[in-house]
């Protein structure tokens, strides 16, 4: 199978993109918080977050302006064993991500429960930069880089999809890169 997505470059750069300004982290004062229909909201520090199970996984990266990047370590909390912890309620069909900066995206849990989907906080057995999305970044190897929303510090259960920062200015909620799903028609 051709790894690379239609209308993709191959990059070895591993660019920055983000909108806003990139936040400081205090280890002392973060906090991850998963809730809305779910039967048991959590608050994790981030010590709290390095606590829970650790999984590894190499994965391509592929942004929506056209480039990507293969074979990315990225290691933290497979998005399934969060999903264990806080045990969603039977109407919850998506999961809307927050991250510092007021950036939103939202997922189906169907594509949030495959195994790759992990929330990093180490890339390439680094800790990761906070250029990078640290210290915590949802990983969706699926779908377009958008999706893998960087300083993530909240994620809410839900019933509907809610459009996230990009989607509400035009780009696809499907995100599927061999797809070309970049843009909402």
């Amino acid at each position: 199978m051709e790894r690379l997505p239609p209308n993709q470059r191959l990059t070895e750069d591993f660019p920055v993109l983000h909108f806003g300004a990139v936040p400081v982290f205090d280890k002392e004062t973060w906090d991850f918080r998963i809730d809305g229909l779910v039967e048991n909201p959590v608050t994790l520090s981030y010590d709290g977050v390095l606590a829970l199970e650790k999984t590894a996984q190499v994965s391509d990266f592929h942004c929506v302006v056209g480039w990507s990047r293969f074979d990315l370590k990225w290691e933290g909390v497979c998005f399934s064993d969060v999903a264990k912890l806080v045990r969603p309620k039977s109407n919850a069909h998506f999961a809307t991500i927050e991250a510092d900066g007021g950036y939103t995206t939202s997922l189906p849990l169907v594509d949030l429960m495959e195994p790759a989907v992990l929330f990093a906080y180490i890339l390439d057995d680094k800790p990761l930069e906070v250029a990078h999305g640290g210290p915590l970044r949802l990983v969706v190897p699926k779908k377009y880089g958008y999706k893998s929303a960087k300083w993530v510090r909240r994620v809410v259960f839900t019933e509907e999809q809610v459009p996230g920062f990009w989607e509400e200015r035009g780009y696809s909620s499907g995100a599927d890169p061999w797809k070309e799903e970049r843009y909402s028609y």
